[in-house]
């Protein structure tokens, strides 16, 4: 099929970052928490809980999307995700004016999570497929919005609470993620199989090792390379949510931060999760998905490991800068590397699996610093038994081969990821 019939890929690749910017929001949620807490008398607890449920459905959102979009194609789940997580916005501002918890639960934790799935998966599912050329890259920069959402929201969000309240807020943001992602998903579209950019063949030793052949999904649930991918990712989303998780108070105790500093650092973190996103990805496409892995859980291991031993201002801001870059750079890095083991045509289901791991990495880490914190008064127990799992994930990187369609012969040995 002749290129100049087929849609604009840019535009499709604009419309997935302005997509991803409207449901990166979620990382924001700080901006409701406390006058949540203030308004009704909720514990922190019970309020945080919509956060976490959030982020869980978010992982079932990504697993129903990523199905449906295989068979239905992306405008129609991107456009149904846009629906559901507007009207999660617009539930919790119901529930907000209602005084009720319970509502809270349903639209903001489960409604707007699933939503947020369902759409992430789109964008990233139908750009490894435009952009063979650039597969880390492209996938990385539409991910890169999803970091850079509570950035531009928070602040409209803040403004919003203070100058007409909660429930407006509320009801404003999910009009506006209703249309806004609903008109983005419009410029969805699959390119026909197998199609390339014209004159376009794989010459590097990265493009070179990509699978030929299209996984079904329950081809890749088959391998013991899905596994690994599903734990690198639980592992890096793991160590870089329990900082996220803590960040203000951490900035407060460790390095004596005022209170309006330590917000900054949580503004670092997410500026540096979302840029990670983009640069991680870009070097994955020249020295492979595996190593940047590697990279990435090394210099966690060593940031964590002098990070309690930190005072000073500059240096710890300069370890959570390097905690942001690393975290967004496990998102970036993930999708291209899924596609490079399974080929690109059931992306969506696969990756939508995969990304299971992001929700369930999201429960246990941020609960043990929290617990071991609130027992003994200190974060360095927690960050070092993260460094020791990050050492430990180095040798995850190191195995991670492309899987064959068939059982290798005995005398063929695997190949390498990122190596021709």
């Amino acid at each position: 099929m002749a290129s100049d019939k087929l849609p604009n890929r840019w535009g499709i690749a604009l419309a997935a970052v302005l997509m991803q910017i409207c449901l990166g929001a979620v990382y924001g949620w700080s901006v409701f928490k406390k006058p949540l807490i203030g308004a009704e008398h909720w514990t922190e607890t019970a309020v945080q809980l919509n956060f976490t449920l959030a982020i869980f459905f978010l992982g079932v959102g990504t697993i129903i999307g990523g199905l449906w979009q295989d068979k239905a194609g992306p405008r129609k789940v991107a456009s149904t995700a846009g629906i559901i997580y507007g009207i999660g916005y617009m539930l919790s501002g119901f529930s907000a004016s209602h005084h009720s918890l319970k509502g809270l639960y349903l639209g903001y934790g489960i409604l707007t999570g699933i939503g947020m799935g369902m759409g992430y998966i789109c964008p990233v599912a139908t750009l490894v497929k435009w952009f063979p050329d650039r597969r880390g890259l492209m996938t990385g920069v539409a991910v890169c919005g999803y970091g850079f959402g509570a950035l531009i929201m928070s602040p409209f969000a803040a403004w919003g609470i203070i100058k007409y309240g909660l429930p407006p807020t509320f009801w404003t943001l999910g009009i506006v993620y209703l249309i806004v992602v609903g008109a983005a998903a419009q410029f969805y579209a699959n390119p026909p199989h197998g199609w390339r950019p014209e004159g376009w063949e794989p010459r590097t030793a990265v493009a070179r090792a990509a699978s030929t052949y299209d996984f079904t999904v329950g081809e890749a649930l088959a391998t013991w390379q899905f596994y690994v991918l599903f734990l690198l990712l639980f592992l890096n989303v793991s160590a870089g949510i329990m900082i996220i998780s803590q960040a203000s108070p951490m900035a407060q105790e460790m390095v004596g931060m005022t209170v309006l500093k330590a917000a900054g650092m949580v503004g670092l973190i997410s500026l540096c999760n979302g840029l990670g996103r983009v640069f991680w990805a870009w070097v994955s496409d020249h020295i492979g998905r595996a190593r940047v892995y590697f990279l990435l859980f090394l210099i966690q291991a060593i940031i964590f490991f002098m990070l309690p031993r930190l005072h000073d201002l500059t240096l710890f801001s300069v370890a959570f800068a390097l905690i942001g870059l690393c975290y967004g750079g496990g998102f970036g890095t993930m999708p291209s590397f899924t596609a490079d083991f399974f080929g690109a045509k059931s992306m969506g289901g696969i990756y939508g699996i995969i990304l299971l791991a992001w929700g369930l990495a999201a429960i246990p880490s941020p609960i043990m610093i929290a617990h071991i914190h609130q027992s003994i008064g200190k974060y360095a127990p927690a960050i070092d038994v993260v460094t020791v799992v990050m050492l430990c994930s180095l040798i995850l990187p190191l195995i991670a081969r492309r899987p064959t369609r068939a059982p290798a012969p005995a005398s063929a040995s695997p190949v390498l990821e990122g190596r021709s």
